[in-house]
């Protein structure tokens, strides 16, 4: 076997806890003619719930507590709007969406900053109607009280426009007095042209500024100031590439990151295979577009299956080498990289990984009062979506935040239901997998038509409950189907069914199955076990 050596400089950027992927596709590309976008929390450490709160009114003087989105730590307070606007999820009443990855990029923190990137994202739900106001709103709150998170990357989307942001805090440089004269973010941001789509996943991907188009541009006017004072940039304005500057690329951040973009552009658009070498990490000259043309209209459907991507039939697809075992598996357990006998290697990183917490796609409607928001709790490869209208006014029991923890086992939980039948599926997963992945689609597909045919005059409160009673009888489908699973294939058999999906008795006794199916392992697994220990298990006649 061949093998490559790989040069890390640093760990692939998905080993941190916030790996994270943004999809993104302009109504112009979208089949329904909505705006929509993506969002997997990836986090080893987040649970999933789904979050809501209220349209509200505070008199002057009202604070608004800020605490850390990551970590729970309270970080300060800042004064409270006269009026915050309804948030579900990461979808607002005006079907304004805030979605991020993290890059991390050069390392600029500032200890004296109080505002992280989830309470800039939910912040700006609160008060802004649409992305470019709250580009504008998310500048002035880091500027004036500092930015307290590592370089990230915001997708931005409302019924008419989408936006990508890309924020990195300044290097922090105190006075005499010890105040940071240097608070605050430097930061670009680029409109996604209608009928294109982009996305985002961990790693900063805006290039070059485009100083005179304010339409579609919009920009920090020190972020090329603050990179030649960091000793980072020496080149003429117009060279000027945020990116390369604040978050050079290598090869993890190509392998581990932009490979999962790629694989977005590649299912959709053409011509793809000449980025193959960039998305893998062996040639990083030349950099992967923006944005691309689709090359037919992008369905909702489409955009929650892809993100239930593993690579599947590219060069990296995780379902076809050794490591995907004996049933085709398409994860690989932490750590991210591993060395053999010298040599380093990687485990790919898909846009489908086991570690998420909650997940999401959403529907900014310009045709409609109310947006969709998609939600999923756990692996997308393995959870249904449940639709929420943006007017939804409450959160079913087994999606609130008090419904158990990672730590806390709860019956009466989505995420806990969603995750048994995940760890279950891992074991066997070209037959368990693909069973569960039947039931989403059947399901995903009869939902999409209903979201769909409901009539944008209903009332706030119709329209809240058809989201809140179709999780609860999702709840309910998931425990079923959990048992099911148990059933159908306990001890690595797979028992008979009849045309109905009953299972076929001995004809004896209805509480005694018929001897059952053993499905064969794949060659791969079989080549390998041989050349492994074929001289001990070998039959000898």
């Amino acid at each position: 076997m061949k093998k490559l050596i790989f040069t890390l400089a640093a760990l692939l950027c998905t080993a941190g806890a916030f790996a994270c992927t943004n999809l993104i596709v302009t109504k112009g590309a979208s089949a329904n003619g909505s705006n929509m976008c993506t969002y997997a929390a990836d986090s080893h450490q987040l649970y999933g719930t789904l979050h809501y709160s209220p349209a509200a009114d505070f008199p002057a003087g009202a604070m608004r507590e800020i605490v850390d989105w990551d970590s729970g730590k309270r970080l300060g307070e800042i004064p409270q709007a006269a009026h915050v606007y309804s948030v579900i999820g990461n979808m607002n009443e005006h079907q304004l969406v805030i979605g991020e990855t993290t890059y991390g990029g050069r390392e600029f923190i500032d200890t004296t900053a109080i505002l992280d990137y989830g309470s800039l994202i939910y912040i700006a739900l609160e008060r802004c109607k649409t992305a470019r106001e709250a580009i504008l709103l998310i500048d002035k709150l880091m500027q004036q009280y500092g930015y307290a998170s590592e370089g990230e990357s915001f997708t931005l989307c409302d019924p008419n426009e989408i936006w990508i942001m890309d924020i990195i805090g300044k290097n922090p440089k105190f006075d005499k007095k010890g105040r940071n004269i240097n608070k605050g973010a430097v930061w670009v941001a680029k409109r996604i042209p209608d009928g294109y789509i982009s996305g985002h996943a961990n790693q900063s991907r805006i290039t070059t500024i485009d100083f005179n188009d304010p339409e579609n541009c919009l920009y920090a006017k020190d972020v090329i100031k603050h990179a030649r004072e960091q000793g980072i940039f020496s080149g003429k304005d117009e060279e000027f590439s945020f990116c390369d500057v604040y978050n050079p690329l290598d090869f993890g951040g190509a392998r581990g990151c932009e490979a999962r973009v790629w694989s977005f552009f590649n299912r959709f658009a053409d011509g793809m295979d000449e980025y193959l070498d960039y998305a893998m990490g062996y040639d990083l000259k030349k950099h992967m577009p923006l944005y691309v043309k689709p090359n037919r209209k992008i369905s909702t459907k489409d955009l929650a299956d892809m993100m239930r991507d593993h690579y599947e039939g590219t060069p990296m697809d995780m379902t076809t080498d050794i490591g995907a075992g004996g049933s085709h598996l398409p994860y690989r357990w932490r750590p991210m990289e591993f060395e053999y006998q010298g040599w380093e290697y990687v485990n790919e990183r898909a846009i489908a990984t086991q570690q998420t917490g909650w997940w999401y796609v959403a529907q900014a409607r310009p045709d409609k009062q109310n947006g969709i928001f998609w939600f999923g709790v756990d692996d997308a490869a393995t959870s249904p979506l449940m639709p929420f209208f943006s007017c939804t006014n409450s959160v079913p029991e087994c999606l609130r935040d008090e419904n158990g923890s990672l730590i806390e086992y709860s019956e009466t939980s989505m995420y806990w239901a969603v995750s048994r039948i995940a760890q279950f599926a891992y074991l066997r997963y070209d037959k368990i997998g693909a069973e569960v992945r039947q039931v989403i689609d059947k399901y995903e597909n009869d939902m999409i038509a209903k979201a769909d045919a409901m009539s944008d005059s209903e009332s706030v409160q119709t329209l809240s409950s058809f989201g809140v009673d179709n999780a609860n009888a999702l709840f309910k489908k998931w425990q079923d189907l959990d048992k099911y699973l148990l059933v159908k294939y306990i001890d690595g058999n797979i028992k008979r069914q009849n045309e109905d999906g009953t299972f076929v008795t001995n004809g004896y006794s209805d509480r005694i199955p018929e001897y059952p199916i053993w499905e064969d392992y794949s060659d791969k697994w079989k080549e390998n076990v041989v050349r492994d220990n074929g001289d001990v298990l070998r039959i000898r006649k």
